[in-house]
């Protein structure tokens, strides 16, 4: 049950959020079948498992959406 307690702010839980395989993909704009190989490879962006399902912290994707552009010399430190 989500937690509805009255003046709690949500706006600065989004960064934990944690999303499944086909959010993220949408997110990073890649196909599914992608981050399935990259989990495969050990690469792309850090992934784990709840249950049985795969899931994506947002801020996790975003760091490594980070990593990846100063990996290609185009964005700033």
């Amino acid at each position: 049950m989500p937690d509805q307690t009255p003046g709690r702010d949500h706006a600065a839980e989004p960064a934990s959020e944690l999303l499944t395989i086909a959010e993220a993909a949408q997110l990073l704009r890649a196909p599914v079948a992608t981050l399935r190989y990259w989990r495969h490879l050990g690469t792309g962006p850090r992934s784990f498992r709840l249950g049985r399902r795969v899931v994506y912290r947002r801020d996790d994707l975003h760091t490594w959406i980070d990593v990846q552009r100063r990996q290609a010399g185009t964005g700033r430190p």
